[in-house]
């Protein structure tokens, strides 16, 4: 049996963030012939929601690289590998010493909305305001200060946005901790600005693709990605495809090399692989 798992950007969202109209039509034909398929994204279950639209995907969805997975069917959360109290003040207090906000990201799993909050200081730059009043704002992220996070919340990872170089800075200071991994990228391209994104260890895609192929009874993993953390589902995919945009190291550790992700690459591959 067949399972597909798709990376949502730079994979199977074009460049603004959307589910093309030829890319929804090939995942209906998909649903159509049975052959099973979702989402592990690094993206919060909030975040991917909102960019899904109204496409729905019925099996459990993987989100913020494999912490977190939601199944549709019963609005069952399962979260695993979360930040512990001590991860989460050795980011923080580094984060703040050097004068960069952090992202502090929990989930309620108890429940039946599973609220999302983020925890955070007043922001300390521009681009800190602008994610704050653009998209913080504008979604159904519950902002809490970050003064009221307490011991038992599930923080499931958290994020930071600045100046290369600082954001570089946090990158090596989180590699020093061993349950610790981090991704990161440039926020704009061309700017100086830059993110990251920070994680228990434990917690990749991989082991999440693993465990819902293993439920669901696969026998042939196929994974679509283009970035750092899509190399765990890749390592052990039966097949792994990457589009043209993917960094290089992904490209090499993939089957093959598809279309670019803003000209449909991914549906395209898809309707010649599966003859849709």
């Amino acid at each position: 049996m067949d399972v597909i798992f798709f990376d949502l950007d730079g994979t199977l969202l074009n460049k603004n963030s959307e589910l093309s109209t030829y890319t929804i039509d090939t995942l209906h034909m998909l649903r159509d012939k049975n052959i099973a398929h979702t989402v592990a994204t690094g993206r919060t279950m909030l975040s991917a929601q909102r960019v899904l639209g109204n496409h729905s995907f019925d099996l459990p969805h993987i989100y913020s690289n494999g912490v977190t997975v939601w199944d549709p069917r019963d609005n069952g959360l399962t979260l695993e590998n979360l930040l512990n109290q001590n991860e989460v003040s050795y980011i923080v207090d580094y984060a703040q010493s050097i004068g960069i906000t952090p992202f502090v990201n929990t989930v309620s799993s108890d429940s039946a909305n599973h609220e999302h909050f983020v925890y955070h200081s007043p922001p300390k730059h521009q681009a800190e305001k602008d994610l704050i009043n653009k998209y913080f704002a504008k979604s159904e992220l519950i902002q809490r200060p970050l003064s009221l996070l307490s011991e038992d919340q599930a923080v499931t990872n958290i994020s930071m946005i600045g100046d290369t170089q600082t954001i570089g800075e946090v990158d090596d200071y989180v590699s020093r901790y061993d349950s610790l991994v981090a991704y990161s990228g440039y926020a704009i391209e061309g700017d100086h600005l830059s993110w990251i994104d920070i994680h228990h260890r434990l917690a990749n895609k991989g082991s999440a693709v693993q465990a819902l192929s293993d439920q669901l009874g696969g026998s042939n993993i196929i994974c679509f990605g283009d970035s750092y953390n899509d190399a765990s589902m890749f390592k052990l995919a039966h097949e792994s495809y990457a589009p043209q945009n993917a960094k290089e190291e992904i490209k090499k550790l993939a089957s093959s090399v598809i279309g670019h992700h803003h000209e449909d690459g991914v549906a395209q591959f898809l309707r010649e692989r599966f003859n849709l």
